[in-house]
């Protein structure tokens, strides 16, 4: 049994699985996740668990380079962005913060390894994280 760090087995698979370059989404609870793309379902009920809980576990599990978030973040979910550049600040080394539309952000999660559903409610609460290599 592991002592620390996310104990999901579904998302520790992934993450364990993931090379540089690889990406991962984490949804908010009406995100649509496409058929071909692995769907890890987290969500319990409306707003459990949090974006934010779930992301930070993630991030901290893996080196990121890159984020991917919807441009309509920005001036619908303001908290939620900030809390996210906050997060990305306090990483080692330099994590890459890309805006994209909504509509492509939802077509990347196409070639993601696997999208991480939460119960968020919160509009725009989406991310797709890039892999870093780790040496």
């Amino acid at each position: 049994m592991k002592r620390n760090g996310i104990i999901n087995a579904d998302i520790s698979r992934v993450l364990s699985y993931m090379g540089h370059t690889d990406t991962i989404a984490v949804g908010d609870c009406g995100l649509p996740i496409p058929d071909e793309t692995e769907r890890i379902d987290l969500a319990l009920k409306l707003g459990v668990p949090s974006f934010m809980d779930v992301f930070k576990e993630v991030a901290k599990e893996m080196k990121i380079e890159k984020m991917v978030l919807a441009e309509e973040i920005r001036e619908k979910n303001p908290k939620i962005h900030e809390e996210i550049l906050a997060v990305a600040k306090e990483m080692d080394g330099a994590c890459e913060v890309v805006y994209v539309s909504h509509v492509e952000l939802k077509a990347q999660t196409k070639t993601c390894k696997a999208v991480i559903r939460t119960g968020e409610t919160t509009p725009y609460a989406n991310i797709i994280l890039q892999s870093a290599c780790l040496f």
